[in-house]
């Protein structure tokens, strides 16, 4: 029988796969292999098929029910709310306010089994690479690195869901043989791996057109070393100077590479994006050339007013009235960023009409009305700030959800936020880079303190995906809910998620994280 590529592996339950299997619609694997080119493009290009998605929990962002959800709205950021037989979802988005999940929460293991897709992708392209080791030549060092390095990029995120995962660099590892690691372990993997592969990587961005577009380049590494040891005492279970100094460190690097803030905030999020001198890592966007999707802006619309753009609303996601108090909202120092992340009040169409209600009348959000169950408010569809972070135009595909505005992973301005925060974890004044952040918005100068450290990374960073990870490090993950049926968190337990269900089943071996 011919042996196939397999590129789309399913069987990641268990964290065990191996390649037994050659669907008849993959290329033969003598073609895959043929070319230093198609060695390439069927081992390292390939991988970023995956950083993107077009499913549900597919992706690092841009899908729906997947890790991105995980790191929004289980903060207090943002809230999904029932409004009335929409969003209930079987209490799904409940739960994640509330902080009431379960190892069967959907959103868990759609992250679990995407995550280590990937990983199983990376492990059988380093096996292909060191097989084809002579057809790769001179750039053999270099691919494998890349590899490694993405390898890395989704134990991170493995690690900072779910604490002690398993740890598998093999296709051919048996189920048997698959038993979680201490986190602490697999931290000091990732950071091994992404040391060992710096010296390797395209010194090159990663952010505009060209071959290291969308690629895992030394600056992207760096940006998750600055990462990786700025969260290390919650990775590691201790802190130390060392840690926050190399944090430091990898900051300047960056800024060595020539990064800097954009003109205005707005810029790294518009139609045109890969422009942008402070994007650093984007999930490439092109409706007319990729199928990723970019969801999470159609997801939060009200029907009316996506539909004013061509698009297809969900009328869903908001922001907490946490997030209105640390925006100022409704105050006389209301942060100019505000009206970049979020549609409120009046809202208008494309060509600067107001957008109506079923009856002709200016339809309005109404932030502060926003709560868990809207269904027996008055403000059932219109409660709530919306996103609005990235540039609309009436030329996106799909309802929407094909747009042309690469989806920024990682940017400038958090990295002058990771230096400033770490200078003040050691003692040191991070003033300088806090001011930078500040000024670019037009806002007035605060004191660098951890306090307003932490809220101007709600101000500068909202709908990015950091906040569950900025409020487990500073010691305030809990949730904002307060009813009768409210999950004690005084021992920590939900600054992890649950191990997904389905994976115990399938492999006892892998035990249940504390707390649930």
């Amino acid at each position: 029988m011919k042996q196939f590529l397999y590129i789309a592996l399913l069987c990641t339950l268990t964290v065990s796969c191996e390649l037994d299997e050659y669907p008849k619609d993959q290329i033969p694997e003598e073609e895959a292999y043929a070319t230093k080119q198609s060695l390439f493009q069927n081992t390292v290009a390939t991988l970023y098929n995956y950083t993107g998605g077009s499913s549900d929990g597919q992706g690092l962002q841009g899908t729906c029910r997947g890790i991105y959800d995980l790191q929004t709205f289980g903060s207090d950021e943002a809230i999904l709310p029932t409004r009335g037989i929409d969003w209930y979802d079987n209490g799904m988005w409940q739960a994640m306010y509330k902080h009431s999940w379960t190892p069967g929460h959907d959103l868990l293991n759609n992250s679990w089994k995407y995550l280590y897709k990937v990983i199983t992708l990376c492990n059988n392209s380093l096996e292909q690479l060191s097989r084809h080791s002579t057809l790769a030549g001179d750039d053999l060092e270099m691919w494998q690195a890349e590899v490694r390095a993405l390898r890395a990029l989704y134990y991170w995120y493995l690690i900072d869901l779910f604490g002690d995962v398993p740890l598998i660099l093999s296709t051919a590892t048996s189920m048997k043989e698959v038993h979680s690691t201490p986190r602490k372990e697999v931290y000091q993997f990732i950071v091994n791996e992404l040391q060992t592969a710096r010296r390797h990587l395209l010194i090159s961005s990663s952010t505009q057109h060209g071959s290291a577009y969308g690629r895992i380049t030394r600056p992207v590494s760096d940006f998750i070393m600055a990462k990786l040891m700025l969260n290390a005492p919650v990775y590691t279970g201790s802190a130390n100077d060392s840690c926050y100094q190399q944090c430091i460190d990898y900051c300047d690097a960056i800024e060595a590479f020539g990064y800097n803030l954009s003109l205005t905030y707005s810029d790294n999020f518009s139609k045109n994006n890969e422009t942008s001198v402070e994007n650093i890592f984007v999930i490439p966007m092109d409706k007319d050339l990729y199928t990723n999707c970019q969801e999470n802006i159609i997801r939060s619309l009200h029907y009316r007013h996506a539909a004013s753009w061509g698009m297809k609303g969900e009328n869903g996601a908001c922001a907490t009235l946490e997030t209105l108090r640390i925006y100022g909202y409704g105050t006389d120092d209301v942060d100019s960023r505000f009206f970049d992340n979020f549609y409120t009040d009046n809202i208008y169409t494309p060509d600067g009409r107001y957008v109506t209600t079923r009856t002709g009348q200016p339809f309005s959000y109404v932030p502060e009305a926003i709560q868990l169950d809207l269904s027996n408010s008055p403000y059932l569809e219109t409660a709530g700030a919306r996103m609005h972070k990235y540039q609309l135009t009436t030329t996106t595909t799909n309802d929407g959800k094909l747009t042309d505005n690469d989806i920024v992973l990682f940017r400038f301005a958090d990295v002058l936020l990771m230096r400033a925060e770490a200078k003040v974890r050691l003692g040191e004044s991070g003033q300088e880079d806090f001011d930078r952040v500040r000024e670019r918005a037009g806002m007035e100068r605060r004191p660098c303190t951890l306090e307003n450290l932490l809220d101007e990374r709600m101000l500068e960073l909202c709908w990015e995906g950091w906040r569950r990870q900025d409020l487990i490090r500073f010691g305030k993950y809990r949730s904002l809910y307060d009813g009768p049926d409210a999950i004690d968190e005084s021992d920590g337990h939900t600054t992890v998620f649950p191990i997904p269900g389905d994976v115990r089943t399938l492999n006892p071996n892998i035990p249940q994280n504390k707390g649930y």
